[in-house]
């Protein structure tokens, strides 16, 4: 069976591929959509490829929730970002949103409160 470049993965991302990571997949952008489909204020931040990871989009909600997953080309979010229309950023220009902060300073106490 050949498979379906649904997302647009590898025709996005042109023949370069990080070294030490995997590729992104079909159930990568899945996740993203769904993790958008199911909260309110979702915004997409894309972080640029490196040397060992592949590029990478972070989707936070409006609570400061936020979920990372590989995305293989800023095309790709791009796209999904169009279809559900919400918004993305480039992280190097804007910064991650302070609202992910607080959630994850709020996670860290609730977990510090829960061993004591």
């Amino acid at each position: 069976m050949r498979w379906r470049d649904r997302y647009g993965l590898r025709r996005r991302r042109g023949a370069r591929v990080a070294k030490f990571d995997r590729e992104a997949t079909d159930t990568d952008i899945e996740a993203l959509i769904e993790f958008a489909k199911t909260r309110r204020g979702v915004e997409f931040y894309v972080e640029p490829e490196t040397f060992a990871t592949d590029t990478t989009a972070v989707a936070v909600a409006h609570d400061g929730e936020w979920t990372r997953r590989r995305v293989g080309a800023p095309a790709v979010i791009a796209k999904v970002a169009r279809d559900l229309a919400l918004p993305v950023y480039d992280v190097q220009l804007t910064g991650y949103p302070g609202r992910m902060r607080a959630y994850n300073e709020r996670r860290r106490q609730a977990q510090d409160g829960d061993l004591i």
